[in-house]
């Protein structure tokens, strides 16, 4: 990711890593969270957001991002079956300045299986530093 928010461009591509959706992890956030949900359906709504979260927290560790102001456009598309690879990707949209130290930064994130089919998606609008 650029250094700061004068750096990045519209219609960049940035990876936010991979993970598998691992077995015992799966089986463990549905006996806390979705009881009721066979594991043979794969991973539920709520577990595939937390893995993007997950992923995007790791990528964006080293980012001028600031401030998360929202996260909205949510689409799940299918629930990935245990061991399946995922892939993070964030597709800048838009940027707006708004003063002298900062710029918000609108962006399309996806989370692809192996085969690149979409799984998940959503929008985000965060604060970059300038």
């Amino acid at each position: 990711m650029p250094a700061s928010f004068d750096d990045i461009e519209i219609g960049q591509v940035v990876s936010l890593g991979a993970t598998a959706v691992d077995p015992d992890a799966l089986d463990a956030f549905c006996g806390a969270f979705t009881p009721g949900w066979s594991t043979d359906r794969g991973a539920p709504d709520a577990m595939v957001f937390a893995i993007w979260a997950r992923l995007d927290a790791m990528a964006a560790t080293d980012w001028p991002q600031t401030k998360r102001l929202g996260v909205d456009a949510l689409r799940w598309m299918r629930n990935p079956p245990p061991g399946e690879l995922l892939r993070g990707r964030m597709t800048i949209m838009a940027k707006d300045p708004v003063g002298d130290g900062k710029g918000v930064i609108i962006a399309q994130h996806d989370l692809l299986d192996e085969a690149g089919r979409l799984v998940f998606s959503c929008l985000t609008r965060s604060v970059f530093a300038r």
